[in-house]
Order: structure tokens, then C-alpha cells, then sequence
């Protein structure tokens, strides 16, 4: 079984030829296209109309816009329920990332140990309120900056098995908890 088919390409007339062979299946089709350069079309064929896009011919599909990441050192803002968090702090740049983001928080704890208060990270925090459990994370870095609705919060925090508390207010950017 063959059909012959005209197509546009380059501007110039190209028959298509469809030769179909039968499959596996009795009474399915697979169609082979088979094309051959041609000088004209045969008697009472008609050519497609100048400037027409065959239908087996689509546009390019545009590219999707890059997705842009942040930067690989970029502390990220986390929420849990009403209230939202950052830590890091471990160099000095990411100190100052998150000195510049301070304003957008109310809240900030700073987490370290021995006489010379060294830095902690990976510290277990329980953020309460009228002893309901507000959020719970782990940090990231020693210092954790906390936006959540005004008031009065404890926070508990583990640190090697270790706990420790205190309270702390919105409007408190330098709450310290030391091992």
C-alpha cells in the first residue's frame, strides 16, 4: 500500500511516499516515510500554497527561562507555622549576610560554649509560648535569627545531650546560650 504525499522543504516540492508494512498484529498499520527529491508534482496534484506550513512541521518549542539558585552560601529563611528562622554565622561573610537580613527578624540567639565562647551548630531548639511548642528546628550555624508573632518565648535548646533555657522577648537581637 503507497500514498504519494507533497511536501514543501527548502522551497522546493518533494513528494512523500507512504509505505505502510503490516505488524505483528493483524489489521495494524506501521507507516515508513520514505522521501525522494522531485522536480515537479505529478498531473492533478495541487502544491501546497506558498508560505504554508505543513501540519507534520511545528515551531520550535522556546527554551524555559534559567532557573536561578541562590548562592550556594546563602543562609536559608524557614517556617514552621507563624514563626520563621535563619541560622548560620559560621565566617565572617555569612555573619554579615545575616547582620543584613536582621531587620526582617525579631528575634536573635546566639549559641556557643567554654570560657571563650566558641561557636555551636547542629543545637536542638524548642521555640515555646505559654507551653505550647511554637516551632522546633536544628541550627546551622551558632547564630539563629527568629521573626515570630510579639511576646514573651522560651527557648529550649540541646546541644550534645545537654539542655539549656531562657526567655526570651521580641525586640532581643542578643540572647546568648552557653555550654
Amino acid at each position: 500500500m503507497r500514498s504519494d504525499r507533497w511536501q514543501r522543504a527548502s522551497g522546493a516540492l518533494i513528494p512523500c511516499l507512504m509505505a505502510a508494512s503490516a505488524v505483528t498484529a493483524p489489521g495494524l498499520l506501521r507507516a515508513q516515510a520514505i522521501f525522494e527529491p522531485a522536480a515537479a508534482p505529478p498531473p492533478g496534484a495541487t502544491a501546497p500554497a506558498p508560505g504554508a506550513v505543513p501540519p507534520s512541521v511545528q515551531p520550535p518549542t522556546p527554551a524555559p527561562a534559567p532557573v536561578v539558585a541562590p548562592p550556594v552560601n546563602e543562609p536559608v529563611i524557614r517556617t514552621v507555622g507563624a514563626v520563621s528562622y535563619v541560622c548560620g554565622g559560621v565566617g565572617e561573610d555569612e555573619q554579615r549576610r545575616l547582620a543584613a537580613r536582621q531587620k526582617q527578624f525579631n528575634m536573635g540567639v546566639l549559641f556557643t560554649q567554654g570560657a571563650t565562647g566558641e561557636y555551636l551548630a547542629d543545637v536542638e531548639v524548642r521555640l515555646m509560648r505559654e507551653g505550647h511548642e511554637v516551632a522546633r528546628f536544628r541550627t546551622e550555624g551558632p547564630r539563629c535569627l527568629i521573626k515570630a508573632p510579639e511576646g514573651r518565648y522560651n527557648v529550649h535548646a540541646t546541644y550534645n545531650g545537654q539542655p539549656k533555657s531562657m526567655t526570651v522577648g521580641t525586640g532581643t537581637y542578643d540572647a546568648q546560650l552557653r555550654w
